[in-house]
């Protein structure tokens, strides 16, 4: 069986397709909603140090280097899922981006806890819907690490049942700027609150 492959949709690597394991849990941010993420944080991502936590294959950290974010870095736990996500990059740069990119191995939720409070300008959060906690947990660090006061945003991708009021109740200084339903996925975009 072929690999499922998604394109990224903006950018320097607009048009280019990332391959996608089948793999349990593992659910790639759509095109549609990939398209709405980015109309709402703009199509130019200059000097926005992003966090792509559950990288999966890559769609969302990827698209963030397209669009000239000024680091990227994504961290994916599966070894197999990881090593797709190696060779999409090395496909990706055949036309390099000058967006510093790295790709960590290991548990998204341990590398958030070991990174320093405000550090992150944009942070994409997508586990898998299976995994209750990791959700709640990666969403209280993900508000201690994202950098609220100079602008910075958290993107969270959960199941369409899960309540707004349920998120706000693990980051009670943030606010849900926008959102949208495809699906079985509620998307969600939050920002500081300006009180």
């Amino acid at each position: 069986m072929q690999p499922k492959k998604v394109r990224i949709i903006g950018g320097i690597w607009r048009s280019r397709l990332i391959k996608v394991l089948d793999a349990p849990g593992l659910r790639p941010t759509t095109d549609r909603i990939r398209e709405t993420l980015f109309n709402w944080l703009g199509q130019n991502l200059d000097g926005l140090r992003c966090l792509d936590v559950f990288a999966g294959a890559g769609a969302l950290g990827f698209e963030s280097a397209s669009r000239r974010a000024s680091a990227v870095t994504l961290v994916e736990r599966d070894k197999k899922v990881f090593a797709n996500l190696q060779a999409n990059l090395r496909d990706l740069q055949s036309s390099p981006v000058g967006t510093p990119i790295e790709l960590v191995q290991g548990d998204g939720l341990a590398f958030l806890k070991r990174q320093v409070s405000a550090s992150w300008d944009l942070i994409f959060l997508d586990p898998p819907f299976d995994d209750e906690t990791a959700l709640g947990s990666a969403v209280l660090e993900a508000g201690r690490v994202c950098n609220g006061l100079n602008g910075g945003r958290i993107y969270i991708e959960a199941p369409a049942g899960l309540e707004l009021s349920t998120i706000i109740g693990l980051l009670p200084q943030w606010e849900c700027s926008k959102e949208m339903t495809a699906g079985q996925v509620k998307a969600r975009l939050f920002h500081l609150r300006r009180d």
